[in-house]
C-alpha cells in the first residue's frame, strides 16, 4: 500500500506546483514508483515544471469518465523512471468529483506515492482530497499574509480530513539573511503561527524559475540550493530522519 499525499496552499502564488513536482521527482530518483495528479482544473500546469510540458494525451476526467485505465492515462517521464503525471482535466462536473477521492485511494494503492497538486485556496476538490490521503502538506511563503490563510486552511483540513490525516508545513521560497534580521519569519514563527509541524524549508532559488521556463525537472540539473531541500522533504517523506538548517531557525 503507498502514500497519497496532498499539496495545498492557503493562497496561490506560493510555488506550490513547483513543490509538488521537486519532490515528485526526488521521490522517484530514489526509486519509489511515483505518480502526481495535477488536480488544478482548467489550469492545468505540474507538467511543466516536472519537464512534461505536453506530452500527455488524456487526463484526470478522461479516468474519472472511465474512459481510460489510470495506467495508460498516466505518462511517464521521459527521463525520470518511476515518475508519472496525471494532467488536469479542462473542467470537472459534480458527479467526477465524487469519484476523485475513490481514485487518489486506489492510485496509492497502485504507487508507492500519490501527489495529489490541488488548486489554491480552500474549495471541494482540495476537501475532497484531503479525506482520502494519509498526509496534507500546507506550502506557504514566509510573510504574515501566507502565513495567515496557511494557518486557516489548516483548521480546515483538520476538520476535513479528521485523525487518520497528518498535516505538515512547507516554508517555500525562504531567504535565511531575511529571516536573521528580522524582516520575515523564520521556522519556528511559521510554525507558531499555522499550529501545525515543518516538513521542510525551500530556500529562494532562481534556478526553479528557470529550469521551468526551459522545460525541464530542476532536480536533473541543480544538486543544492532548491533541488537539495527537495531532496531532504522527499527523505522525510519516507521516514527518514533529516534534521532542518540551522539558518532557517530561531
Amino acid at each position: 500500500m503507498g502514500k497519497a499525499v496532498f499539496v495545498a496552499s492557503g493562497k496561490g502564488g506560493v510555488g506550490k506546483t513547483s513543490f509538488t513536482a521537486g519532490v515528485a521527482s526526488c521521490l522517484a530518483a530514489m526509486r519509489f514508483r511515483t505518480l502526481c495528479i495535477d488536480a488544478d482544473v482548467g489550469l492545468r500546469n505540474l507538467d511543466i515544471p516536472l519537464g512534461m510540458n505536453d506530452i500527455t494525451a488524456l487526463d484526470l476526467g478522461d479516468v474519472l469518465r472511465r474512459d481510460a485505465a489510470l495506467g495508460d492515462a498516466a505518462a511517464e517521464h521521459p527521463d525520470i523512471p518511476g515518475l508519472y503525471l496525471l494532467a488536469a482535466p479542462p473542467s470537472m462536473d459534480d458527479e467526477e468529483l465524487k469519484l476523485l477521492p475513490a481514485l487518489i485511494s486506489y492510485a496509492a494503492s497502485a504507487y508507492d506515492f500519490c501527489l495529489v497538486d490541488g488548486p489554491a485556496g480552500l474549495g471541494s476538490i482540495v476537501q475532497s482530497c484531503s479525506k482520502v490521503s494519509g498526509t496534507g502538506i500546507i506550502v506557504t511563503t514566509p510573510d504574515r499574509t501566507s502565513l495567515r490563510d496557511a494557518e486557516a486552511a489548516a483548521r480546515l483540513f483538520e476538520r476535513v480530513g479528521g485523525r487518520h490525516l497528518e498535516l505538515r508545513l512547507a516554508l517555500n521560497r525562504a531567504r535565511p539573511s531575511l529571516m536573521a534580521s528580522g524582516g520575515a519569519p523564520n521556522a519556528d514563527d511559521a510554525m507558531d503561527a499555522v499550529g501545525i509541524p515543518l516538513i521542510g524549508v525551500v530556500p529562494e532559488d532562481e534556478r526553479v524559475i528557470a529550469s521551468s521556463n526551459r522545460g525541464e525537472a530542476l532536480v536533473l540539473t541543480a544538486s543544492d540550493g532548491a533541488a537539495a531541500a527537495y531532496l531532504r522533504i522527499a527523505k522525510r517523506l519516507v521516514g527518514e530522519s533529516v534534521p532542518i538548517a540551522k539558518e532557517f531557525l530561531r
